[in-house]
C-alpha cells in the first residue's frame, strides 16, 4: 500500500485560518498593495541604472545625470518606507490574528469536560497555547507576505530581464532550475525536520512543568539523579531536532550565492564575446537583476520553513478545536437559587468503558439536610460530587434537584448555586482577596471581611502583610494546607450557595483549622442542603443520614446512631476499625 503524499502546502488549513482574518481585511489588503508597489519599485533603479551608463556615463553627457541619479535615491528612499509599511502591518496582523485564535482556543478549553484533562498532558496544552501560537503568528509576519512578495519580485524582475535582451535572461533561466530544484528538496527535508522539533518541544515543556510541579516528591524520594538523566535524553532529542534544521539549512544556503555568481559569470562572458549589441547598461542592469531573482529563492525557501512551522503549528492548535470533548448544555432553566432536594436515580457511570464506578446508585437527600457519605477510597465517593456539577456525563440514570433533572439546567446556573471544598485547595498566583472572590464583581471587600469574621478567619488574615491584599504566589506556597483550607472555606461561604460540598474538607488540616472549620460548617451548613464526604468523626456524627459505599454501590444508609445498631454492619466495622482509633489518639 503506497503512502499518500502529503502536499508541502496545506490550503484547506490554511482556509480555515483565513476565517481569522476577515476582521482585519483592509489591512490585509493594504499589505498586499504594498507588495505590489516593493515589486514595481525594485525594478526602478536597474533601469535607471542603464540609463544612467547608456545615456549619460558611455557618452559622457551630464546633464540630466545629477537629476537622474536624485530620482534614484527618491525611488530607494520610497522603497524603503514601504517596505517598513509592508513589515510593520504583517506582524501587526499575524499578532491580532493569533490573539483571537488564543482567546478562541482558550474559551474552547474552558469548557472542556474533566475527562479530556484527565487524559491531557498540562505541558502539550502550554505549549499548545503559547509557543504554538507565536508560530501561527510568523505565518503572516514572516512567511505569507514575506513568500507573495519575493514571487512578485521575481516574476516582475524575470519579465523585465525579457524586455531588455531575452539572450541574457535565456541564460540566467537555464541556471535557474538548479535552484529551483534545490529549493523544492529542501522544503521537502526541513518540514519533516520542524515536525520533529515541535514535537520534542512539547514533550520537553511537559517534562519540566510536571516535574517543576511535582518537585517535593522528587527530593523526598530522592529522584534527583534518575530525573536529571531522562532530562538529558530529552534534551538531547530536542537538541538533535534543532541540529538536523540546522544541518539542512548549512548545506541549502550556500546554493543559491554560488548558482547565483555563476550566472552572473556567464551573463557578462556572454557580453564580453558575443554580446555585441547590448550595451553596458544592460549588462549592469542585469548584474542588479540577477541577485533579484535567485535571492528571493532563497528567501522563499527559508520563509517557506517558517510557514510550514506555523501550519504544523496550526495543525496542532485546530485539532485541539476539533476536540468534541464538551458537556452537552442544553438546559434552558437558569436556577437562581435552589430549595435543597437532590435526588440520583439508578445512576451509572464509568469512567473507563467497563469499568463502572458507580452501579445503580439510588438516594434521596431533603432540602436542609446534611449528609455523609463514608467509604474506602475508590468507592465512588467523589465521583458523586463530580456527576452532580456535571464535570462528567453519567451513563443512565437521573439525577435530579428539586424535582428537576441537572441536564434541564444551564451549567452556569447550576454550578453557581453548588459550593464545594476540596480536600486538595488550588490557590491561584493572587492576592487572598482575589482568590476568594475569584475577581467576581459582585461580592465585595467587604461582604467577604464580614464572611471572614462569622467564621473566625479575619484575625488570621489581617495579621498576614497586607492583609486580605496578601499575594500568597503560585498555588499558595506561602500559606500552610491549613490556612490553604480556611481560604477554601470562606471561597465557598462568600457565594452563598444553596448547596455545599464539603470533599475531605478536614482531612489536611491542623486541629486549630479544623475546629475553625467545623465552627463555619455549623454555621454554613444550617437551614442548607449539604453534602460532606469525611472521615473525622465529628462531622460524619451530626449528619442527618449517612451514605456507606463500597466499590461504587451503597450497602447501608442511615443515622449514626442507626447504622451503629447493625451487628456486623459495614459502617460499625468501619467506625471501631478507624473512628476508634482515632479517638483514642485525641
Amino acid at each position: 500500500m503506497t503512502k499518500k503524499k502529503e502536499p508541502l502546502f496545506d490550503f484547506v488549513l490554511f482556509k480555515r485560518l483565513f476565517t481569522f482574518i476577515k476582521p482585519y481585511k483592509l489591512v490585509f489588503i493594504g499589505v498586499f498593495i504594498s507588495v505590489i508597489i516593493i515589486a514595481v519599485l525594485g525594478i526602478a533603479t536597474p533601469e535607471l541604472l542603464q540609463k544612467a551608463i547608456d545615456t549619460h556615463l558611455t557618452n559622457k553627457v551630464s546633464k540630466g545625470f545629477l537629476e537622474l541619479v536624485m530620482l534614484m535615491i527618491g525611488l530607494l528612499i520610497l522603497e524603503v518606507l514601504f517596505q517598513l509599511v509592508f513589515i510593520y502591518y504583517s506582524s501587526w496582523l499575524g499578532q491580532n490574528v493569533v490573539k483571537d485564535v488564543r482567546v478562541a482556543l482558550f474559551d474552547h478549553l474552558l469548557n472542556f469536560k474533566m475527562k479530556y484533562y484527565d487524559n491531557s498532558s498540562v505541558g502539550v496544552l502550554i505549549t499548545r497555547s503559547v509557543t504554538d501560537m507565536e508560530r501561527i503568528a510568523d505565518i503572516f509576519g514572516q512567511g505569507l507576505f514575506m513568500i507573495f512578495r519575493d514571487l512578485l519580485a521575481m516574476l516582475v524582475v524575470s519579465g523585465f530581464m525579457i524586455y531588455k535582451s531575452w539572450k541574457l535572461s535565456l541564460i540566467v533561466f537555464v541556471m535557474l532550475p538548479i535552484v529551483v530544484y534545490a529549493t523544492k528538496i529542501f522544503q521537502k527535508y526541513m518540514k519533516k525536520a520542524f515536525e520533529e522539533v515541535r514535537t520534542e518541544v512539547s514533550n520537553l515543556n511537559s517534562f519540566v512543568q510536571e516535574r517543576l510541579t511535582g518537585m517535593k516528591i522528587l527530593q523526598l524520594f530522592a529522584r534527583e539523579a534518575i530525573e536529571n538523566e531522562k532530562f538529558r535524553a530529552i534534551n538531547e532529542r530536542h537538541k538533535k531536532g534543532w541540529l538536523k534544521t540546522i544541518w539542512y539549512n548549512s548545506i541549502f544556503f550556500p546554493i543559491p550565492e554560488f548558482v547565483t555568481s555563476i550566472t552572473i559569470g556567464l551573463v557578462a562572458w556572454y557580453v564580453g564575446n558575443l554580446g555585441g549589441h547590448v550595451s553596458t547598461g544592460v549588462l549592469f542592469a542585469f548584474i542588479l537583476l540577477i541577485p533579484k531573482l535567485f535571492r528571493p529563492l532563497r528567501q522563499i525557501a527559508d520563509k517557506f520553513n517558517t510557514l510550514q512551522m506555523g501550519m504544523v503549528a496550526a495543525t496542532r492548535v485546530f485539532k485541539i478545536f476539533d476536540t468534541s470533548s464538551q458537556i452537552e448544555n442544553k438546559g434552558q432553566h437558569i436556577a437562581n437559587h435552589f430549595k435543597g432536594d437532590i435526588t440520583f436515580t439508578d445512576v451509572f457511570f464509568n469512567y473507563v468503558e467497563d469499568e463502572p464506578v458507580l452501579k445503580g446508585i439510588s438516594f434521596s437527600v431533603e432540602a436542609g439536610q446534611t449528609i455523609a457519605i463514608v467509604g474506602s477510597t475508590g468507592a465512588g465517593k467523589s465521583t458523586i460530587i463530580n456527576l452532580l456539577n456535571r464535570f462528567y456525563e453519567i451513563k443512565s440514570g437521573v439525577i435530579a434537584i428539586d424535582d428537576k433533572d441537572i441536564k434541564a439546567i444551564t451549567m452556569a446556573s447550576l454550578r453557581t448555586q453548588i459550593a464545594v471544598v476540596l480536600q486538595d485547595v488550588f490557590l491561584f498566583a493572587d492576592t487572598i482577596l482575589n482568590n476568594i472572590t475569584l475577581n467576581n464583581p459582585e461580592v465585595t471587600e467587604e461582604e467577604v471581611i464580614q464572611a471572614a469574621k462569622a467564621i473566625g478567619v479575619h484575625e488570621f488574615i489581617s495579621s498576614l502583610p497586607n492583609g486580605y491584599h496578601y499575594n500568597v504566589k503560585e498555588r499558595g506556597v506561602m500559606l500552610s494546607s491549613g490556612q490553604r483550607q480556611l481560604i477554601s472555606f470562606l471561597r465557598a461561604y462568600v457565594t452563598n450557595p444553596s448547596i455545599l460540598v464539603l470533599d475531605e474538607a478536614t482531612s489536611s488540616v491542623d486541629s486549630y483549622s479544623e475546629q475553625l472549620i467545623q465552627n463555619a460548617t455549623d454555621k454554613i451548613t444550617k437551614g442548607r442542603t449539604s453534602i460532606v464526604i469525611a472521615h473525622r468523626l465529628a462531622t460524619v456524627k451530626k449528619a442527618d443520614k449517612i451514605l456507606v459505599m463500597d466499590a461504587g454501590e451503597i450497602v447501608e444508609q442511615g443515622s449514626h446512631e442507626e447504622l451503629l445498631k447493625k451487628e456486623g454492619g459495614y459502617y460499625k466495622n468501619l467506625y471501631e476499625v478507624q473512628f476508634l482509633k482515632e479517638k483514642e489518639l485525641v
